[in-house]
């Protein structure tokens, strides 16, 4: 067992993901000492990166925190919690600010005012930007400039988590691995920042390493998960053979960009919104038209032109390296798993339900988005939960005990586990893509619930051991939301169901499920498939 040196002291906070919500939670702990575990070299395959949206926050003229709040709540249709809207709204000035002072060259107009772009389902201009759409890549810069100058921050790169440890009930500290080298590290707080499900999905614009691996953390130490049903795809990632699939961003509709079919037919026309309606709504129109053997279009040639070059750099250079310019061609475009709306249920300080765990960023439900996110949403949601987990954190006493903790050496699988895990990745993949994707129905969630409980248990001594087998997890998580998908009998926001196309006309409220109640749940569900297949 590995356990020494200042990084593992037991009054440190260990941060588990280095994206956003990691970076701006342990550079809000200060001066506490912190731990922060990332599982490749810091800024490699975190999510932020890739954000080409902004961040929503009410500073133009004609805006106000409530309005951005009242967009919050009609975009997530009926499930977002207005208090932490409107908190979260009125924190949004503030961590622009923060930004700024660490540097972050935001994008402005001649007279030094930020520039307020315009995104679905925002009623006013209120999305900052940095260097176009390449809003991601300079937030992680600027926190990654800054944590690695911090002196409070221990930066383990390369290095995953694979367990947290629970004594009578409280989180006490994390298992990890580095290399082939096991470690515990103790803690006083443990914070999960691990970003979310996208690459569940063959179709996806997250990176390949966000398959639920703090879900999965939290599910099997009893943390209860929330809302994990809504799963937001995005309608326009660029479909040019690539995997993760580069995104083609919500602003080009924001500035004019249009939808079209292969006849050239703008088939969002006549939908209320039009091409800037709620993402679940374009999202399903452009599979609709791709479900019918149809390709689908993004077209920006007559409302940038070659505008495009200059505010869309990082599109223009993704289509350009695939051989597309998109100045005189439309962008060919798909829905792709995008952002989890679902996560570790936490309470408004970013606790959750397991003492001595906290989760911020894409890993947590916090309420905020309801069953679909309003874009440009994400980063700030993490940046405003990560000054509220930094100010409770600092209330928890420290000094739990350090006690011996068991620690599995054999952390690597062979050659042939590793084949048979990339095989059933792939697998999950494509189930939960035709089975827990845009549009859903009983059966075949219930097909997929039975295979993925069968993948995620198959394996018990390596599974929830410190193995590398990541099929285990993200058979886990996947099986969780198909049984969320499964149970709820309604379409409301990012979840579709065919078999029950309407809405209740009250919300139902939030999901909420553990890992012992899913397993009862797959049981149950698997016995009325044998059952009716025996009729």
């Amino acid at each position: 067992m590995t356990q020494s040196g200042s990084a593992f002291s037991r009054d440190r906070v260990v941060i588990i993901g280095g994206g956003v919500a990691g970076l701006a939670t342990a550079l809000c702990l200060a001066p506490m000492p912190v731990t922060l575990l990332v599982h490749a070299p810091l800024g490699t395959e975190a999510s932020t990166p890739w954000a080409q949206g902004g961040i929503a926050a009410a500073l133009g003229e004609d805006d106000a925190p409530a309005l951005h709040a009242a967009d919050t709540l009609a975009a997530g249709a009926g499930l977002t919690d207005h208090a932490v809207a409107m908190r979260v709204a009125n924190e949004a000035p503030r961590c622009i600010e923060d930004l700024v002072a660490l540097g972050l060259p935001f994008d402005r107009d001649v007279a030094g005012k930020l520039m307020l772009g315009l995104e679905a389902a925002h009623s006013r201009r209120r999305i900052v930007h940095a260097g176009g759409d390449g809003t991601g890549r300079a937030v992680m810069d600027t926190l990654i400039r800054a944590a690695r100058v911090a002196p409070t921050i221990d930066l383990q790169e390369c290095v995953r988590a694979t367990d947290l440890v629970v004594e009578n009930g409280v989180v006490i500290g994390v298992k990890a691995v580095r290399g082939e080298t096991p470690l515990f590290l103790p803690a006083r707080a443990v914070v999960l920042a691990t970003g979310g499900i996208g690459a569940l999905y063959t179709y996806t614009t997250n990176p390949l390493g966000a398959i639920g691996s703090g879900l999965a953390l939290a599910a099997r130490v009893g943390a209860v998960l929330r809302d994990i049903e809504f799963v937001q795809f995005h309608p326009t990632a660029i479909a040019l053979g690539k995997d993760p699939m580069p995104l083609a961003s919500e602003a080009l509709r924001g500035e004019g960009a249009i939808l079209v079919n292969e006849q050239g037919e703008r088939f969002m026309a006549n939908i209320p919104g039009a091409e800037l309606a709620a993402r679940d709504i374009v999202a399903r129109a452009v599979w609709r038209e791709i479900e019918r053997g149809g390709q689908v279009f993004l077209d920006s040639r007559r409302a940038l032109g070659a505008k495009i070059i200059a505010q869309f750099p990082s599109v223009t250079a993704l289509c350009r390296q695939a051989g597309l310019d998109p100045v005189v061609r439309p962008i060919p475009v798909r829905p792709a798993a995008h952002y989890h709306m679902g996560g570790v249920a936490v309470d408004g300080d970013g606790r959750s339900s397991v003492a001595g765990l906290w989760a911020c960023g894409e890993v947590a439900a916090t309420g905020l988005h309801g069953a679909n996110r309003l874009a440009s949403n994400s980063l700030l949601e993490a940046l405003a939960f990560a000054r509220y987990i930094a100010a409770d954190i600092s209330s928890v006493a420290a000094g739990r005990p350090a006690r011996p903790v068991a620690l599995n050496c054999d952390t690597v699988l062979t050659p042939s586990e590793v084949a048979r895990d990339c095989a059933q990745f792939a697998e999950i993949r494509a189930l939960m893509t035709q089975s827990v994707g845009v549009v859903r129905d009983a059966a075949a969630l219930r097909d997929a619930i039975i295979r993925l409980e069968q993948l995620a248990l198959q394996d018990k001594p390596v599974f929830g051991s410190q193995r590398q087998n990541r099929s285990a997890d993200a058979a886990l998580i996947g099986m969780m939301i198909a049984i969320a998908a499964h149970d709820r009998h309604e379409s409301r926001g990012a979840h579709c169901r065919i078999d029950y196309p309407a809405a209740f006309p009250d919300p139902a409220g939030a999901t909420r499920i553990t890992l012992a109640e899913a397993r009862v749940r797959a049981v149950a569900i698997g016995n009325r498939q044998t059952i009716a297949q025996g009729a």
